[in-house]
């Protein structure tokens, strides 16, 4: 065999960090996680294996994961959560005629009143989340496109870093990881240098407020 069923198992639980922060937290049940991967550590190991012999290997590992030292943050880093209500997201297919329509769009936007807007252009898709105040004129402008999906009823929680955010491995996976526990479903990620936003319905927008908030007071 070229490497042991323990090992097996290590690769199998890194493949989830769920099931690692589980094991971290001592809140999974070694029997049940055993049953549910046993299958696949046969498929890598060739050969059948006990169930105890996984239990005994998940045991081992949920103690390495648990004495592992918590890496230190690098720097000092500093944050502010700004929330803004009323957002209307939509995605539409790429076309090379959007580029066209922006200026109308930008100025239709009055960011100096407080709208909100963002604009990611992907290599097939391009989504726009504007304030709901914009809609009507949005849904004029991008009269003709193909558009996959609007939102309404939206709320982005932007999150302002001030230091290391950039230099600081983990914070934005750490941020999806801790909405993702609190079952919130994000319509929307936008990022720049030194800014999170995280687009939610307005349903989930305080529970996502919450969630934010603790996190970045227990990591940061």
């Amino acid at each position: 065999m070229a490497a042991s069923i323990a090992s097996y198992v290590k690769t199998i639980i890194d493949r989830s960090p769920f099931i690692s922060d589980m094991l971290i937290q001592d809140i999974a049940s070694y029997s049940n996680l055993a049953l549910s991967i046993k299958p696949k550590v046969e498929e890598l190991y060739g050969a059948p294996v006990s169930d105890s012999s996984i239990v005994m290997a998940i045991r081992r590992y949920a103690e390495e994961l648990r004495s592992r030292p918590k890496k230190s943050r690098s720097g000092s880093i500093n944050y502010e959560i700004q929330m803004k209500t009323n957002i209307y997201d939509v995605n539409l297919r790429r076309n090379d005629l959007f580029a066209e329509k922006l200026p109308e769009i930008y100025s239709s936007v009055h960011t100096d009143r407080g709208d909100f807007i963002n604009v990611t252009i992907g290599s097939h898709e391009i989504t726009l989340s504007v304030s709901e105040n914009c809609r009507e004129n949005v849904d004029r402008i991008l009269s003709g496109f193909d558009i996959v999906h609007s939102y309404t009823d939206l709320v982005a929680l932007t999150i302002v870093f001030h230091g290391d955010y950039i230099q600081t491995p983990g914070i934005t996976y750490l941020a999806v990881r801790k909405l993702a526990w609190e079952h919130i479903n994000i319509i929307e990620i936008v990022s720049t240098m030194n800014v999170l936003t995280f687009i939610v319905s307005r349903e989930d927008s305080h529970r996502a407020y919450q969630a934010l908030e603790a996190f970045l007071d227990e990591e940061l």
